[in-house]
């Protein structure tokens, strides 16, 4: 596959598609209603259908009796534990080893020219970026979404949390099924905002970022707080007409989900034609600039902020404009601060 038809490769190897990234046009005004009706299957497909599925079949032949569930037990947990763990090595192994252990397509899609194999830092546990990123991922990620998978069932179980039949609410399961995404875009882009502030940036965040060069298993590479509010989006359904299923829906959505973003090629070859598109550029630049995409583009929440950039050049321009702006806001107030101090 030539990959150059489809984008540009610099001298150091990094290639970038043709096509400027997009947000949805699901919220664009005035309403878009050809262009909402094309892009309308790939809202389902292949990711979305894939977090559904894996949801209900975790609740047909993963998930404990109710029964079970109405107390806690270190042996229902640790199952859930245990079948998590072995569904993200599959999920995230199963990506790792196509694109960077065999590296099948070489380095055809991928954004950044290196491979993080190839790139020693001590900003790592062992100086390597797959074994931190591994460890975290279990120690801390599979944990903690474990704890509120585990949480979540319980409230179920026990009445505390509205759950709704399929039988008796099929319309409105159905609507809260559809806006999982969404819920999951609106709480990314808040908690993420939060988390780039100095303080948490500096203790949380920068954990994530270390991988400046995602890869699969950077996916959930995150301090133990920013798991917490991450896979915290599956609390919404403590207060939504829901359902356990469309809980873990929402909870796989970001956990399996995080994969997209993270995985470093903008497509997936499948066999000598089949593509799969990533849509992982967006978070990439995240990754690279640090200070613009802070969604998924889902709902265009950073064009509104002011923080979006698409990879063009223009894109470029304004994230530039945005910093020099920045800087002068930052050395005036330096300034009046020392004027102030001079006079006092």
């Amino acid at each position: 596959m030539d990959d150059l038809k489809f984008g540009t490769r610099n001298k150091r190897g990094d290639w970038a598609p043709n096509q400027p990234a997009e947000t949805a046009p699901l919220f664009a005004f005035p309403p878009r209603l050809m262009a909402i009706l094309k892009w309308l299957p790939h809202y389902f497909f292949p990711w979305n259908a894939l977090f559904a599925a894996s949801s209900v079949a975790y609740w047909a032949w993963v998930i404990p009796p109710v029964e079970t569930m109405k107390t806690f037990g270190i042996g229902w947990v640790a199952w859930l534990y245990a079948v998590n763990a072995i569904c993200v090595l599959l999920f995230y192994g199963a990506f790792e080893l196509h694109l960077y252990v065999l590296k099948r397509q070489e380095k055809r899609f991928k954004y950044n020219g290196k491979f993080p194999s190839e790139q020693k830092s001590k900003a790592f546990w062992f100086e390597s970026q797959n074994i931190d990123n591994i460890l975290r991922t279990f120690l801390s990620g599979v944990t903690i979404w474990t704890a509120i998978e585990a949480a979540m069932l319980w409230t179920y179980a026990n009445g505390y949390a509205p759950w709704l039949s399929f039988a008796e609410h099929p319309w409105t399961l159905a609507i809260v099924a559809l806006t999982v995404p969404v819920i999951h875009e609106f709480h990314f882009f808040c908690i993420h905002r939060l988390i780039h502030t100095p303080i948490l940036y500096k203790w949380v965040h920068s954990v994530h970022h270390n991988s400046v060069n995602p890869s699969p298993w950077s996916s959930l590479s995150m301090h133990p707080v920013e798991h917490l509010l991450y896979l915290g989006t599956a609390f919404y359904h403590l207060i939504l007409p829901s359902n356990p299923i469309l809980m873990l829906y929402q909870l796989h959505y970001a956990g399996f989900g995080a994969i997209p973003g993270h995985v470093g090629f903008d497509k997936v070859e499948i066999g000598a034609e089949k593509l799969v598109d990533s849509h992982a550029y967006a978070h990439y630049l995240h990754h690279k600039y640090f200070e613009v995409n802070y969604g998924d583009a889902l709902i265009p929440l950073d064009k509104w902020f002011g923080t979006w950039h698409d990879g063009s050049p223009e894109g470029e321009a304004r994230m530039q404009e945005r910093y020099i702006r920045r800087k002068e806001k930052l050395a005036a107030r330096r300034a009046g601060m020392e004027v102030k101090g001079a006079t006092e």
